[in-house]
């Protein structure tokens, strides 16, 4: 048997050029002159900090250090200094680089590096924006306070080649402060008129894995159901479950997600018992207002499920009447397989990939038949079909439309009062032209469920489609407030982009979207968030960089045109996309 290589934990920097191959067709000789010079304030910073340069490949440079501060110092000394010398060249000749930190486990070999660890830090360098660091959780957990930085969570990552989804942070390099007790005048979001929640995913602390889908179950049944009450401003599930896992302050969540409440709890499960804890915190004052524990039997834990609703409302708004308690209770499937069943395909769903949007809608049919009556299953059935013409994927659109049509009003036959059922809807009809319908059902969703951030959203879509810029833009906003870390807000300032654009506005439009396509999923949208992106560039004269947009948008789907564009965007009125088509001409799509 051979010798076991030897390995270590190593704190990883991966560092690679953005736009490399656009620089050198632009300047071949001058941009290797910047990128000689730049590489050498690199290796210059990684020996300052107590690093080793492990090699260079090209435009890339991989670094290890003995410990995550001085790898993520360096990565930020880096940055500004780059930034410093580019400061004064037109945009064009700036060399900017990307940079990912990962701590993880090596294998060391010839004084080169291996593994995972290695790749993760390449793949976050992905992630990163031009001239910014992105790192992973587990620098993100050994760093803590140590640095004055802030640190944006970009969600759960799937990267190439690595099997498990990687939680990912962008780095602030402003100096961050120490979070503090917030109040209505200082919070990052302003209070809105109503009580304002957020429900924390609930921990698992079964010690199973397995059980990770049924805490996120009790999770998400507390926020539907508080959603349903009109006098409530709920945070929906997408935004806050992007703190899941970790180890948060509530008036930090609280002043991100602007609420003035936070609902956290955990949920033990041993063979037929189950003990869940929560507890309502007023994060304006850091006091528990509420705090409860149940032990209960399997037997009745959605029994259980509507006492802590109906328990939990009334310590925050006591006023409300037990009727409209009683009519916010949700009523959940019979099986408890069906609900796994069910969270395992929206965590695939929100994913919009293509492989990933396939394996959601497989998951969601075995719903069915775990659970025929569970209508919801349905309804994301419907919106997944949707998301396969929106992104490109349907090889037949109108069989697809005709499959989501199908799928939506089953969920409605088997639940009049769904609010996704009428959203699902709403986007098909959307998709067909049928511009009054989808306005009608997307209201309906919002009737049932004003929270309800998705709704606000395909709303905004449908009427700035409608030639409704003012009013869409309106809605967008509002999905935007209620679900501030939502999977698709990628595409809600994608379409505010597009707003801004028909209303001529075209600053604006390129700050939206620039926007979208930093968004932890906004490259997972496809060629889209650079399409819009091209367009508004185009419109304000910045063609260089508009086609480099387009370039990209074309890479992701080689066969975009303008004449795709106008068939996956039906306005209600001819020519209702305007000044968006024209920008992408700008920007060279073809016709």
């Amino acid at each position: 048997m051979k010798n076991r290589l030897p390995h270590k934990l190593a704190a990883i920097l991966y560092a690679d050029v953005a736009g490399y191959s656009r620089l050198t067709g632009e300047d071949e000789e001058g941009t290797h002159r910047r990128l000689s010079e730049y590489l050498d304030v690199i290796s210059d910073a990684v020996k300052e900090h107590q690093g080793r340069v492990v090699h260079y490949a090209g435009d890339a440079v991989l670094a290890d250090f003995g410990t995550v501060t001085e790898a993520l110092t360096c990565s930020t000394s880096i940055q500004r200094e780059l930034a410093s010398r580019n400061r004064n060249l037109p945009d064009e000749r700036q060399v900017q680089f990307r940079i990912g930190v990962n701590l993880g486990e090596v294998i060391v070999d010839r004084d080169d590096i291996y593994g995972d660890g290695v790749n993760v830090a390449a793949r976050l360098e992905g992630l990163a924006e031009p001239s910014g660091i992105c790192i992973s959780e587990s620098v993100r957990t050994a760093v803590g306070k140590k640095l004055d930085l802030g640190y944006e969570f970009m969600g759960e990552q799937k990267v190439k080649n690595i099997e498990e989804p990687v939680r990912a942070y962008r780095v602030l390099m402003e100096e961050a402060e120490e979070p503090k007790i917030i109040s209505t005048e200082n919070s990052a979001l302003d209070f809105p008129d109503k009580p304002s929640i957020a429900v924390l995913p609930f921990d698992n602390m079964s010690g199973d894995s397995e059980q990770e889908y049924f805490a996120d179950g009790i999770s998400e049944d507390l926020i539907t159901a508080l959603s349903k009450i009109r006098w409530f401003f709920v945070i929906a599930r997408n935004s806050s479950f992007t703190y899941k896992g970790q180890a948060v302050e509530v008036t930090r969540v609280a002043s991100e997600l602007g609420v003035r409440y936070v609902i956290e709890g955990s949920v033990r499960k041993a063979g037929n018992r189950v003990r869940i804890t929560a507890q309502l915190i007023d994060a304006t004052t850091g006091r528990h207002v509420w705090a409860e524990r149940y032990d209960r039997s399997l037997v009745d834990i959605f029994e259980l499920q509507d006492e802590m609703t109906q328990t939990i409302a009334g310590a925050v708004e006591p006023e409300l009447s037990a009727a409209e308690r009683e009519r916010a209770a949700r009523h959940p499937p019979e099986s408890l397989g069906a609900w796994e069943t069910y969270q395992r395909g929206l965590w695939h769903l929100w994913n919009f990939t293509k492989d990933d949007v396939a394996e959601a809608r497989r998951l969601l049919r075995q719903v069915h038949e775990l659970d025929p009556a569970f209508a919801t299953a349905y309804a994301f059935e419907s919106y997944s079909h949707f998301v396969d013409v929106f992104c490109g994927y349907a090889k037949m659109p109108e069989e697809s439309l005709a499959a989501a049509l199908t799928a939506a009003n089953e969920a409605l036959a088997l639940d009049d009062k769904d609010p996704v059922a009428y959203f699902a809807l709403g986007r098909v009809y959307t998709m067909r032209g049928e511009h009054d319908a989808a306005v009608a059902e997307l209201e309906k969703a919002l009737e049932v469920s004003p929270s309800f951030a998705h709704a606000h959203h395909g709303l905004g879509f449908t009427l700035m489609l409608s030639g409704r810029l003012e009013e869409g833009a309106e809605q967008l906003d509002k999905a935007i407030r209620l679900s501030p870390r939502d999977p698709i807000l990628w595409g809600t300032m994608a379409f505010r982009s597009i707003t801004f654009n028909l209303l001529q506005q075209f600053e604006a439009a390129v700050d939206w979207a620039r926007k979208a396509v930093h968004q932890p999923r906004g490259a997972r949208g496809g060629y889209w968030s650079y399409a819009v992106l091209a367009s508004a560039l185009g419109n304000l004269g910045q063609i260089a960089e508009a086609r480099e947009a387009i370039d990209e948008a074309l890479r992701r789907k080689p066969d975009l045109s303008l004449s795709y564009v106008e068939t996956t965007l039906p306005t209600k009125q001819p020519g209702g996309l305007g000044s968006f088509l024209d920008g992408l001409r700008k920007a060279g799509l073809p016709e």
